[in-house]
């Protein structure tokens, strides 16, 4: 029976279906007898008592189902199950990890649920209720006993079964280094950053109109980040950053038409660059007449500072000329003598001869 709190600092983490805790005490051990005695008393105190609490709450906790196997490990292992939920609790120098799964639902990887990525949201609806509720409850008693312990949430995850979108852009917010209490964010070094590309002024809760990444319009209440961006928060779950010359306080035009005309001629680029390299001539012809049609002449743009192409739509550089971005005359003019640029404007024509 423990009289009084334990005097441990330490860290309580929560992860995909998990608890960890991680304590810093074994640095300052300083040799190797003085750490072994460190390991016994951090598994005496802490992970005798996770194991009390499962017993309480009704798991079975038992040895290690591969024991046999690792011998030598052994001992900071335990085997824990309640129903159709399925545990392992391990301590390992100054960490000890609970991991949760389960099996009712069929696994990703061939090898069982343990091994699948997003436990939690593959979870039955009570299995996740129930591995919550047994890690709350073990951090609850830990901070209760342990004196110095903290429990630290880690990032929330947006989705059903996560947090709502204006709880992860407050988490965000609050979170960065250049976090304003009074104001709920960030300063706006730049006045030109707290202004819509429209010329009104922008301030956290402003309802605006932007464009998400498929070049929808979407409408939504608005959030200072940081450098200029905003969070765009359009619905429970719907959360955009927008720079904030993209965001509008009135529509910017028909919500029904999208503005994806850089996106769409980029992912053709890119399906013509490969037709050509299969030598799939045909399909690159027929990408080509979409693309250009009328068969304009076609240039590509070298950067002399770097030694290499720019890609479709001047995003990104390329050494391979068929993956360069295809440029009609009309746009590359003026690009040789753009300044603080020593740029060559090379005709497809003239690199392929």
């Amino acid at each position: 029976m423990t009289i009084g709190r334990i005097n441990r600092a330490g860290n309580i983490n929560f992860g995909d279906a998990s608890l960890s805790i991680w304590e810093e005490g074994i640095r300052a051990a300083g040799n190797y007898q003085a750490e072994k005695a460190w390991n016994r008393q951090f598994k005496r105190e802490v992970f005798a008592r996770i194991v009390q609490t499962l017993h309480r709450i009704g798991w079975t906790v038992g040895p290690w189902d591969k024991a046999d196997q690792y011998k030598a490990i052994a001992l900071g292992h335990r085997t824990c199950s309640k129903g159709d939920l399925k545990g392992e609790l391990d301590v390992s120098g100054r960490c000890i990890k609970f991991e949760m799964w389960q099996d009712v639902t069929l696994s990703e990887n061939s090898n069982g649920g343990r091994y699948d990525f997003s436990k939690e949201a593959r979870m039955p609806y009570l299995l996740r209720i129930e591995m919550e509720r047994t890690r709350r409850r073990i951090r609850d008693y830990l901070l209760n006993v342990l004196t110095d312990y903290e429990f630290k949430p880690s990032s929330p995850k947006l989705g059903i079964n996560g947090a709502t979108a204006i709880e992860v852009a407050a988490h965000a917010r609050s979170t960065s280094c250049h976090y304003v209490k009074a104001l709920d964010r960030a300063n706006i070094s730049n006045k030109e950053q707290g202004f819509s590309a429209d010329g009104v002024a922008l301030e956290n809760g402003s309802k605006v109109f932007a464009f998400d990444r498929a070049g929808r319009v979407i409408c939504g209440t608005a959030f200072y980040s940081l450098n200029g961006n905003w969070q765009i928060v359009t619905g429970r779950y719907g959360l955009t950053y927008a720079w904030h010359t993209e965001v509008y306080a009135e529509c910017p035009g028909d919500p029904r038409v999208k503005r994806n005309s850089d996106q769409r001629r980029r992912r053709l680029e890119g399906e013509l660059a490969k037709a050509i390299k299969a030598m799939n001539f045909e399909r690159a012809a027929v990408l080509r007449d979409i693309l250009f049609p009328g068969k304009p002449a076609l240039f590509a743009i070298w950067n002399a500072q770097h030694s290499l192409y720019h890609r479709a739509g001047t995003r990104g550089y390329t050494s391979d000329l068929s993956e360069a971005g295809k440029f009609t005359a009309d746009e590359v003019r003026g690009w040789d003598c753009a300044p603080n640029k020593v740029i060559q404007i090379v005709s497809d024509e003239k690199a392929a001869a």
